[in-house]
C-alpha cells in the first residue's frame, strides 16, 4: 500500500519539479538555438504557471482517485493512468514552454489550434514516464529494495520529463513562430499591376485652404 501511493507522488513530484525548474533553462536552450528571431513577449508571471501547474495537477490526482476501481479490471492499470499522467503533461508542459514567448492571445490561440498534436506527445511521454513503474511488479524482492528502486525511479522520471520538456519546447516554439507568420498580412501584387501601398491615398486640396493660401 505504501508503494502503491507512493508512485504516484513521486511521479506527481518529479513532473512538478521538471516543469518549475528545468523547463525555462530547456526553453532557453531551444530558442537561442533554433528560434533566435523568435521575440520574448512575457504572456504569463512565474506565479501563473504555478498556478496552472498546481491547478491541473489537484485534477490529475482527482481524476486517478476517482479511476482507482477500475484499475481492478485487468489491463486497464497500464493504460488509463499513463493517460492521465500523459494529459497532466501536455497541460503543464505546454503551458510552461509558451509562458515566456507568447502573449496570452497567442498561447490560446496556439493551444487550441494545436490541442491534439499536443496531447498525443503528452500521452506518448506519460506512457514513457509509466515505464519505471513496471520495475514494481517483478515481485516481493522488489519491496526489500524499495528505497534504491525508489530513488532509481526518481531519476528515470526525471529524464523522462526532461526529455518531454524537450519536445514540447521544439514543437511549440515552431508552432508559435508559424502562427506569428500566418498573422502578418502581407499583401502581394498580381502580374502585370503596381504594388500597392499600405499608406492611405492622398486627399485632393481643400478649396478654403487654397483660398486662404493663394494657391
Amino acid at each position: 500500500m505504501v508503494v502503491a501511493f507512493a508512485v504516484p507522488v513521486v511521479i506527481v513530484l518529479s513532473l512538478l519539479l521538471v516543469a518549475l525548474l528545468a523547463t525555462p533553462s530547456i526553453v532557453s536552450l531551444v530558442a537561442e538555438r533554433r528560434f533566435a528571431e523568435l521575440e520574448r513577449r512575457h504572456g504569463a508571471a512565474a506565479w501563473r504557471s504555478v498556478a496552472w501547474s498546481l491547478g491541473y495537477t489537484l485534477a490529475a490526482c482527482v481524476a486517478l482517485l476517482l479511476t482507482m476501481p477500475l484499475w481492478l479490471i485487468p489491463g486497464v492499470v497500464f493504460v488509463l493512468p499513463p493517460l492521465i499522467w500523459g494529459w497532466l503533461t501536455a497541460k503543464v508542459m505546454a503551458f510552461d514552454v509558451l509562458a515566456d514567448h507568447a502573449t496570452q492571445e497567442e498561447r490560446r490561440a496556439v493551444l487550441k489550434a494545436h490541442a491534439w498534436p499536443l496531447m498525443v506527445i503528452g500521452i506518448t511521454t506519460g506512457f514513457l514516464g509509466a515505464a519505471p513503474s513496471v520495475i514494481w511488479a517483478f515481485g516481493a524482492m522488489t519491496l526489500v529494495f524499495a528505497p534504491l528502486l525508489l530513488a532509481v525511479s526518481v531519476w528515470l522520471y526525471t529524464v523522462v520529463f526532461m526529455f518531454s520538456a524537450l519536445w514540447f519546447a521544439h514543437y511549440a516554439l515552431a508552432a508559435l513562430g508559424q502562427h506569428r507568420r500566418a498573422s502578418v498580412v502581407e499583401v502581394v501584387p498580381m502580374p502585370g499591376t503596381a504594388p500597392t501601398s499600405s499608406t492611405p491615398a492622398a486627399l485632393p486640396p481643400d478649396p478654403a485652404a487654397s483660398a486662404i493660401t493663394g494657391v
